[in-house]
């Protein structure tokens, strides 16, 4: 449930803060909502991966569970890639 919810909140910064595009996450370019923004959608992802593994070590869930964790980051990972990708060839 915990990662259903971060998997809605990781783009929330890219869209609010960023102006909707994916382009300010690869930039160089600064600025107090922009930072802000890659600040959030980094520390985002970092629970994702965070989250599985505290509970693994205190023996919430089972190994397999965090892999499944892991797994599904992984294909959220690669969905929002191809759609960086997609958005990135249309302009």
């Amino acid at each position: 449930m915990l990662s259903s919810l971060m998997y809605v909140l990781v783009p929330m910064p890219c869209l609010f803060l960023g102006g909707g595009s994916t382009q300010f996450l690869i930039s160089r370019d600064g600025g107090g909502w922009i930072d802000a923004a890659k600040f959030l959608t980094g520390a985002s992802t970092v629970e994702n991966l965070a989250i599985p593994i505290i509970l693994r070590h205190a023996n919430m869930i089972e190994t397999w569970a965090m892999f499944i964790e892991f797994t599904s980051l992984f294909i959220f990972v690669c969905t929002v890639m191809c759609f960086h990708r997609t958005i990135g060839d249309a302009h």
